[in-house]
């Protein structure tokens, strides 16, 4: 495959990170397997969320906001969140390829994915407010690939398609909103209705195909 080797970020959203025994992330070792043969050096960072001092939006960080908006000078504390927070979102600038590892929990993302899109979808870094909208920012080849793992399956125009609500806002945030290229999906699928061996083959099929175009 004739690729263009960019920085890749990997957001581990799931918090049994360490555990192989979950599909998205056996989706994530087949990725990573995938990107070793087709490149020879290794420009891939791997974020497990649940292992990371990930900011929230509470009163600390809604009152550092408004000392930023305002020019006020920022306490210790507030100092100390707010290099977090930049440090978050330099990692997440830098990297023109993002993929998301994620276990899909009532069919959405996890807390903690929550918490770090708050610290990426910025205003005036990763997108900006027109009178006809959001206008991203982000539009330099960046593309985000979806590992998603889920009891049931998903199918386009099925009964669980409205409420799938992980893939739609994902997609919007990181297409619509920050104006990423394109929006990638592989799923392990039905977990809770098939064998492990059918999730998986019909997963790296579609790996497949969806890797090719992620890098091309």
């Amino acid at each position: 495959m004739k690729g263009k080797q960019v920085k890749t970020l990997i957001i581990n959203t799931h918090p049994l990170y360490g555990d192989n025994n979950h599909f998205s992330q056996k989706l994530m070792k087949l990725f990573i397997e995938k990107y070793k043969e087709n490149f020879n050096t290794y420009n891939l960072e791997i974020l497990n969320l649940y292992e990371q001092d990930i900011p929230v939006i509470d009163k600390n960080m809604l009152t550092m906001w408004a000392a930023q908006a305002t020019g006020l000078k920022l306490d210790d504390s507030q100092k100390q969140l707010a290099k977090r927070q930049k440090e978050l979102l330099e990692q997440f600038k830098n990297s023109h390829r993002v993929v998301i590892v994620a276990p899909t929990y009532n069919f959405n993302i996890t807390s903690k994915m929550k918490d770090y899109m708050d610290n990426v979808l910025i205003a005036r870094e990763t997108f900006m407010y027109t009178e006809d909208g959001p206008k991203g920012l982000m539009t330099d080849d960046y593309r985000v690939m979806l590992l998603a793992a889920s009891g049931s399956i998903n199918v386009q125009d099925g009964r669980v398609s409205p409420i799938e609500f992980q893939n739609h806002y994902l997609k919007t945030a990181f297409c619509d909103i920050m104006g990423f290229d394109s929006f990638h999906i592989v799923r392990a699928q039905g977990v809770a209705l098939r064998t492990a061996d059918e999730v998986m083959m019909e997963a790296t099929r579609n790996l497949d195909i969806e890797f090719k175009k992620f890098y091309q």
